[in-house]
């Protein structure tokens, strides 16, 4: 049986060079920041709950359901995104993703149930153009030998942006900020950044073979979800994700705040903890993954981190056993990126694109899917429980469970690293 070869579209640039190059660099440094904001505006709302919930007028379980619709756009958008920047560059597509990021942000501000869907969901949309706009313009930013790096750096800055919707945002609103003037900032901060990514990206024009439409562009799509081991990085990693996305980013400080009795406060900054420590996880664990030349053994490892320090939380009753809990749980959490780079290197070169975006789609995909049994299975009983501590704990082993999941399929993944064929 014969395979025919894939054709994937190229992109011939104008401009050459030094200054190309630094132009390209330049463009990423900005579409970090274009990270930075949507990991805040995704991870905010946790420590504005109550406020949503008056201006919505429904409950927190409410609240969350609208919170949750980010999700779906964001796994559907990935596809998009991946695609987009293959068929027009990233002059055109990332700016257009903060865009729909900027209205998203400012809808979600109006007081009404409806505008927060809607506002969700181009949050979501957009926001999908972001780390997979920002590993784009890296690839042509920088040599094989730093791109890892700068990949790296990409993950920390989106968890940075992660910790401050929460460290930050709390304590803003603690002062009399309005929540409304939260969402007004993200969205203007969005728009400056998409101006200033549209004036210095490099123009990129399609060359002449490549105009036979969008289905040429979507083919790679087509390897990526026909191989298994695809799918396994995507549920390995959407799995491991899952008690941050969710546990944490969007139920974790009111969990902290009603079940342990922690003042807003100190849940806010124990929440943020999380987040905080992926900025060291995930170029530390990625760098061991690389040292070692193995990924499935840091994968494991991570996961098994994850697990024992996820039961610390869980079943520990001081406050310094949760923030040092959650601050172990952040780095080790790093391991949910390695499947990541595992899916790039089980899939065919020519591929590796859209291999990102795939990977994206099935992780949130994940995220979406849990976020509403979670909210129905123990968001909803958060105010009314006639046993909090019991609630917390039954709360932290949902968790547990989808880690243990993550960590028996890991075992499915094929190494990939260097060093496999060692002895």
């Amino acid at each position: 049986m014969t395979t025919q070869p894939i054709t994937v579209p190229t992109i011939a640039y104008e401009a050459t060079g030094a200054s190309r190059t630094r132009a390209f660099q330049i463009a990423w440094g900005l579409a970090l920041l274009f990270y930075f904001i949507e990991y805040a505006a995704r991870s905010a709302p946790a420590v504005m709950i109550p406020h949503l919930s008056l201006a919505f007028g429904t409950t927190a379980v409410g609240v969350s359901a609208v919170l949750g619709a980010y999700y779906y756009t964001y796994s559907l958008g990935s596809l998009i995104a991946g695609a987009a920047l293959d068929r027009v560059g990233a002059k055109k597509a990332v700016p257009i993703g903060i865009l729909v990021l900027a209205v998203g942000c400012v809808l979600f501000s109006f007081s009404s149930i409806a505008a927060g869907y809607t506002g969700r969901l181009l949050q979501g949309a957009g926001s999908a153009f972001a780390f997979t706009g920002a590993v784009y313009l890296a690839t042509h930013g920088f040599s094989a030998r730093w791109l890892a790096t700068a990949i790296g750096v990409t993950q920390c800055l989106g968890m940075l942006g992660g910790a401050a919707g929460q460290f930050v945002v709390g304590p803003v609103l603690e002062h009399g900020v309005a929540w409304q003037t939260i969402w007004h900032t993200l969205g203007g901060a969005s728009l400056v950044i998409g101006v200033l990514l549209f004036a210095i990206t490099p123009r990129e024009t399609r060359s002449a073979g490549t105009s036979s439409g969008w289905a040429s562009v979507l083919r790679p799509y087509e390897v990526v979800f026909r191989n298994p081991q695809s799918y396994v990085c995507g549920l390995v990693a959407g799995l491991l994700f899952v008690p941050t996305t969710i546990g944490d980013m969007t139920w974790g400080v009111a969990f902290f705040q009603r079940d342990r009795m922690f003042s807003y406060h100190s849940a806010v900054v124990t929440g943020s903890l999380i987040p905080l420590g992926w900025v060291i996880g995930c170029p530390l664990l990625g760098w061991l993954a690389d040292k070692i030349g193995r990924r499935k053994p840091v994968l494991i490892g991570g996961a098994v981190v994850m697990l024992l320090s996820a039961a610390g939380i869980t079943f520990s009753t001081s406050h310094m056993a949760a923030v040092l809990g959650c601050v172990i749980f952040g780095i080790a959490s790093g391991a949910a990126m390695i499947p990541y780079t595992i899916i790039k290197e089980v899939n065919p070169d020519e591929v590796k694109g859209c291999a990102t975006g795939g990977i994206n789609f099935l992780t949130f995909g994940v995220t979406a899917a849990l976020g509403p049994v979670f909210a129905d299975s123990f968001g909803k009983g958060i105010a009314s429980t006639p046993n909090h501590v019991a609630h917390f704990r039954n709360g932290g082993l949902f968790w547990i469970g989808s880690i243990i999941i993550a960590i028996l399929l890991s075992i499915l993944l094929r190494e990939t690293g260097h060093a496999r064929g060692k002895a």
